[in-house]
């Protein structure tokens, strides 16, 4: 179906993928794996068109359509989600507008869209709204319907996951599973790529490798591989050696002239070895020891929280002990990001919270990038709050959070906004807190990192609130789940698949589990009939409802829907600012591409504008989350 023949790319003169070549069948399911940077993303690019190969091509059968879903991609204002969709509907393996000439087919893929939108989160009353109201994640899943709907033979997913709750991410995995698309898929969701790929390719060091098996089995394939070639290097680096000794001791012989001769051109046509062996799977991340709190370091009664007319949470009451640790789980939107924030004495509410006796709070929240200082290091960062024997162990830890080498030396200043992300995760998790609250930690970390992270929290003999949608992150973490929907949150004993077994035999005896009513599945979902919409703003915009509210409802709700335009807009201009940005760098490197266009200046000019597409874009993911 496609053929990647000799393919390399570079940028500024430095090879990112180098001379490598594979085939993509139809129906394959291939996750694409590797180290941040590794050039994942950059592939998916090339497949897609969007960047132009060094060497090399790429060739598709006649009339293959390819859909691809970036990581991060500019919205179009203006319409409803039901007037996004519509139009690009099509029949499975044709691709392309469908015209609805045929009022079954259109009745049939009405239905489609419909079952697609609520699988992904939504519900029945969002189809009308204007894609302007809502938040940068929830638009990525409209993108991303829109992408299903219709069905190219080939999808390339770029962290699809990374917007998408459990219950979107299982219908997802479903979704791909039964599809007639052959998808190539990045991801650093390990029971996302096991369930959905069977094949899995490896990019490292420019290079691939191309295993026909899943994720969990290519991890044992990778490593007896990685043996080999550990061993195929130390026996070469071994032999240079003592091929250089015998030179540099015989080189001014005249009795040896020829033999060092020859050695020296031995040395010359071999093919050096690489290998990446810094391997930091093994490393053990231990906490400082929690200082003791109390009994219960929280105790909820009957709190309840609204924003106008609009209840969030209500009659939650919950208990967490002294060492448990618990996960949030549910909808974005149902009300977990809120009560952690009602923890932190962030918001107000009605009822009763009490934090216990010398409980010391480390949170990590999406914007706690936005609080480093600016002017450090990253190793000065972590140095600052390292104490004890961790001190002597700052270069690994580093190391295992994609920190290492001359990545330690760089300013924060300069620092993407994923990177500052994983370095206010070291930062946090290096403090002495007894409570650790942690909301979507492991949204920029590889498979490797949260590995590394899910043994140190594992290990910690503090509290732990875990809001995540990580499967594979949370099992064998969290001994507690909490389920947040309907604006109820109901307590489950048990891990993380405990709780997905439980509701999925809950449902079934409701009769719900083959229904194909796309409000029903919603409303089972969701817990109660007649739930408000709470996904991207804490009020009411019912003119009805405000005429019947209070005064002070009234002008609450004016002041919030004025803080909410301004930052509407200023999501506008980021969005229009990295539009600008990635013109000049795809400008700026279609010149880089002529060799008499690659002076210093034009490089630091490059990279100048790469530092500032990575700040503008976590400006627009700050400001996606604060409208989320």
């Amino acid at each position: 179906m496609l053929s990647i023949e000799h393919l390399s790319i570079e940028f500024a003169s430095k090879p990112i993928l180098d001379d490598i070549t594979f085939l993509v069948n139809r129906k394959d399911r291939i996750a694409l794996v590797g180290k941040n940077g590794a050039g994942k993303s950059t592939l998916l690019r090339l497949i897609a068109g969007e960047y132009t190969p060094t060497e090399g091509r790429i060739s598709k059968e006649s009339g293959i359509t390819i859909g691809y879903l970036p990581q991060v991609m500019l919205h179009k204002d203006g319409l409803t989600i039901r007037e996004t969709l519509s139009p690009t509907l099509s029949l499975p393996g044709q691709g392309g507008d469908y015209h609805w000439e045929d009022e079954g087919e259109k009745a049939r893929m009405v239905a489609e869209m419909d079952r697609t939108l609520i699988g992904l989160g939504f519900t029945r009353e969002d189809f009308d709204r204007q894609c302007s109201e809502f938040s940068g994640g929830w638009r990525m899943r409209i993108e991303l319907a829109k992408l299903l709907l219709q069905h190219p033979n080939l999808l390339l997913l770029d962290e699809p996951t990374n917007h998408l709750d459990i219950e979107s991410i299982q219908w997802l995995e479903e979704f791909l599973k039964t599809s007639q698309s052959a998808v190539i898929v990045v991801s650093h969701d390990k029971a996302f790529i096991d369930n959905v790929t069977t094949r899995t390719i490896e990019i490292t060091l420019g290079r691939i490798y191309d295993y026909n098996v899943n994720y969990s089995k290519f991890l044992e394939l990778r490593k007896e591989r990685h043996e080999q070639q550990v061993r195929a290097y130390l026996n070469q680096q071994k032999m240079i050696q003592e091929t250089e000794d015998f030179i540099e001791r015989f080189r001014y012989k005249a009795t040896k002239a020829v033999q060092v001769q020859s050695r020296i051109k031995q040395l010359e046509k071999l093919e050096r070895l690489e290998v990446d062996i810094e391997d930091t799977s093994k490393l053990s991340l231990r906490f400082p020891p929690a200082p003791r709190s109390g009994d219960y370091p929280v105790i909820i009664e009957e709190l309840e929280k609204s924003y106008g007319e609009h209840k969030v949470i209500g009659d939650v009451t919950l208990t967490i002990k002294r060492g448990e640790k618990v996960a949030f789980v549910g909808k974005n939107g149902e009300g977990k990001t809120t009560l952690v924030r009602c923890i932190m004495g962030q918001l107000d509410y009605l009822g009763s919270l009490k934090i216990g006796h010398n409980v010391k709070i480390g949170y990590f929240a999406q914007n706690q990038a936005s609080l480093l200082d600016e002017n450090l290091t990253v190793f000065e960062t972590i140095d600052y709050v390292a104490v004890g024997d961790i001190r002597t162990k700052i270069r690994d830890i580093l190391g295992a959070f994609m920190f290492g080498g001359e990545a330690s030396d760089k300013k924060v200043k300069v620092l993407s906004g994923g990177e500052r992300s994983r370095l206010a995760m070291i930062r946090l998790l290096l403090e002495p807190v007894n409570l650790l609250i942690l909301d979507e930690p492991t949204n920029h970390l590889d498979i490797q990192s949260k590995e590394v992270l899910k043994a140190a929290i594992k290990d910690f003999n503090g509290t732990v609130i875990c809001v995540s949608h990580d499967r594979d992150f949370l099992d064998g973490l969290v001994e507690k789940v909490y389920e947040f929907g309907g604006g109820r949150v109901r307590e489950y004993l048990g891990g993380i698949y405990d709780w997905l077994r439980s509701k999925k035999q809950t449902l079934s005896q409701k009769g719900q589990g083959e229904i194909d009513s796309s409000r029903e599945i919603d409303e089972a979902l969701r817990g109660d009939k007649g739930t408000g919409n709470s996904r991207n703003s804490g009020y009411s915009r019912d003119s009805e409802n405000t005429n019947s509210a209070g005064a002070a409802d009234y002008a609450a709700q004016k002041a919030a829907a004025a803080a909410r335009r301004k930052i509407e807009k200023q999501v506008a201009e980021a969005e229009a600012a990295i539009e600008k940005l990635e013109a000049e760098q795809k400008q700026m490197e279609e010149m880089l591409n002529l060799p008499e266009n690659q002076t210093t200046e034009n490089f630091e000019k490059y990279e100048h504008i790469k530092h500032e597409i990575e700040k503008k874009v976590y400006e627009w993911e700050l400001l996606s989350e604060e409208l989320e």
